[in-house]
């Protein structure tokens, strides 16, 4: 995508954005969104057949977001769960002024063969965007997992992370107090079965995760 279409698609996105925060993802049209985009109509269905597609540009956007608030969060960490949990709150903190409307994009993207979903092709990209974060959190931190064990981690955290994310769909406690608590509680269980993999006691129980995660991706 040349450097102009980028721009373009990206302020149809962000004026969708806009749009569903004032009037909610019911009351927006994609004519407003080409008004406020500053295009014709035609050219916004160019980019996005329809509202529900925008819910691709809306995930691209919150990756985005995520890995700016993520990185200098956990920067000077090394401990796993510090770094863990700094990445889990900056996506709450990222995800926090689209709470309103999130839920009906999240659902949509939820739906079995929907292209949207975060395991289709389409969300190829941004799905390899926000693994590769969690494989800057694993770099930066002192743990020395099972090497078997390892080169899954990325995608296990990742799955977490999703985990995480379908809770504060449902979350409607205030500032997502509830989903906090939970990255809080949770975070450190993980941080320490991550450290504990190497034993030998319970190497065999991480390479069944392994062989797990790796039969149903094939």
């Amino acid at each position: 995508m040349t450097t102009a279409r980028r721009s373009t698609r990206d302020a149809i996105v962000g004026a969708a954005l806009e749009l569903f925060r004032e009037r909610g993802f019911d009351g927006t049209t994609m004519r407003a969104v080409a008004d406020r985009a500053g295009v014709s109509v035609g050219n916004a269905y160019y980019y996005f057949s329809s509202k529900d597609e925008l819910v691709q540009g809306f995930y691209d956007q919150l990756v985005a977001e995520h890995r700016a608030l993520a990185l200098p969060a956990m920067a000077g960490h090394t401990d796993l769960g510090e770094r863990l949990g700094a990445t889990l709150h900056a996506w709450i903190t990222a995800a926090e002024p689209y709470r309103e409307f999130a839920g009906r994009f999240f659902a949509v993207a939820a739906q079995p063969g929907n292209p949207l979903s975060p395991f289709s092709p389409d969300a190829g990209p941004a799905r390899a965007a926000a693994v590769e974060l969690y494989q800057e959190v694993l770099a930066g931190s002192r743990v020395d997992p099972d090497p078997e064990l390892a080169r899954e981690l990325p995608e296990l955290l990742w799955l977490q992370h999703l985990g995480i994310v379908l809770f504060w769909v449902h979350d409607r406690s205030p500032h997502a107090a509830r989903t906090r608590l939970l990255v809080d509680r949770t975070v450190p269980i993980v941080a320490r079965l991550v450290r504990l993999s190497r034993l030998p006691v319970l190497r065999p129980l991480g390479r069944q995760v392994v062989d797990l995660v790796r039969a149903l991706r094939e």
